[in-house]
């Protein structure tokens, strides 16, 4: 599959369950060769990835619930609890200072190109996963998960949590997508 296509069959999946067309090995290792992969600037490395199975999942996103009391509606936690796993995207703040200091000259950079090494992780793994034919969606319940996460998963505390990825099997497909005109965020100059 070409990436075009690839990225066609990117979608937001919010029916999905417990059914991987893939072992949880191996959805692990898909996982771990694409951050492998996936560039950012220097070099830095900055990416960090913890990815929840089984009983880890489940007990993630009924924290998840608990630490919002009740302000996000059991049904929407319970829908990405209905998953196989979670994707918990990190960026280590430890690796970014450490180069702020070594390249002063560049140091309000490096935030943000960790950030934006971090949002190209999440579009590959949410992609080479929906190639895998498992069903994801990304979510953002940072900061206010922060310390419960890094509390049940011992997550070093300079790792900046960055967003969350349910995944599972495919329960349906989303309805289609509205078509934009691009010509609205696009230029091409010759």
């Amino acid at each position: 599959m070409g990436i075009i296509q690839s990225l066609e069959k990117r979608r937001s999946y919010y029916n999905i369950n417990k059914n991987l067309q893939v072992s949880v090995a191996e959805a692990g290792a898909l996982i771990k060769k694409v951050v492998e992969l996936v560039p950012d600037a220097f070099n830095m490395k900055s990416a960090r990835v913890a990815t929840v199975f089984g009983e880890k999942h489940d007990l993630l996103w009924d924290s998840i619930y608990e630490v919002f009391g009740g302000k996000v509606p059991r049904e929407k936690i319970d829908s990405f609890k209905a998953g196989a796993g979670t994707v918990l995207f990190f960026y280590d703040e430890k690796t970014v200072k450490a180069l702020q200091e070594k390249f002063a000259s560049y140091a309000a950079n490096f935030p943000v190109w960790a950030n934006q090494a971090n949002g190209m992780l999440q579009l590959a793994v949410w992609t080479a996963l929906r190639e895998a034919g498992i069903g994801v969606s990304l979510q953002h319940y940072n900061s206010v998960i922060d310390e419960k996460v890094k509390s049940l998963f011992s997550v070093p505390q300079e790792y900046v949590l960055i967003a969350q990825m349910p995944f599972g099997g495919i329960g349906s497909e989303p309805g289609p997508k509205e078509k934009e005109n691009i010509d609205d965020r696009v230029m091409v100059i010759e």
